[in-house]
């Protein structure tokens, strides 16, 4: 049967990313925290990825700790420092690793490691009746398996001739070509339709996430 999970995307995308699963866990703090403050009473667990400000907003992060100082942090060690210096204590931050699972009594959780331009982890959550794999900002999937998971959310950040088709025009115009970097760090649309096809179960589901933007639509 299909799982009744409960998730909120608060914001996905160049201008911010944070993923609520369960009420309980967020997935990256990439918002303002006046996006985050309907919903930080029932946290339990953050789970950060990468150092990028649209997944680490340190103004948010900071706002955040002082609300709820008893919040747990799960990230790799590349972000412990980072934490602490936003203020969340050193007793609050989890170094986790690859290969390994980490039971937090709500769900236990394992990163597995993306290809991006900064140090990156993706996050298999398990809750005592779902299964979670997400990830974004990663160039590929390879090598990675999650097999007859509930629930995929996962980036989709172009289609691979439409993102081509803007390069050239780009290129014609003499323009800079943000592009290039979406292509070098980010799914494309045709890898997350693989990565999910291939592991999906028969009453999976998934959910795209990070969808391309163009840098003159971006806020910032």
């Amino acid at each position: 049967m299909p799982c009744n999970l409960s998730y909120n995307i608060i914001s996905t995308g160049s201008r911010g990313n944070a993923v609520i699963l369960d009420g309980t866990v967020l997935i990256d703090c990439g918002v303002s925290f006046k996006a985050l403050r309907p919903v930080i009473r029932p946290l339990k667990l953050v789970l950060m990825t990468h150092s990028h400000s649209d997944h680490f907003n340190k103004i948010t992060v900071r706002t955040l700790v002082r609300e709820r100082p008893s919040l747990r942090f799960g990230c790799g060690p590349w972000l412990a420092g980072p934490l602490a210096d936003c203020g969340v204590p050193k007793s609050n931050i989890d170094l986790v690793y690859p290969n390994m699972m980490y039971d937090y009594g709500i769900c236990r959780i394992s990163p597995v490691n993306l290809v991006h331009s900064v140090p990156n982890y993706g996050y298999k959550v398990h809750f005592p009746d779902c299964k979670v794999f997400y990830a974004t900002d990663t160039a590929n999937l390879n090598g990675i398996h999650a097999p007859h998971y509930d629930l995929y959310m996962v980036e989709a950040n172009y289609e691979t001739d439409e993102i081509k088709e803007r390069i050239a025009m780009k290129k014609a115009e003499g323009k800079f070509i943000y592009e290039f970097q979406a292509m070098e760090n980010h799914l494309s649309r045709e890898q997350c339709d693989d990565f999910i096809y291939r592991n999906i179960g028969r009453d999976g589901t998934y959910v795209y996430l990070h969808c391309h933007q163009d840098i003159s639509e971006k806020a910032s």
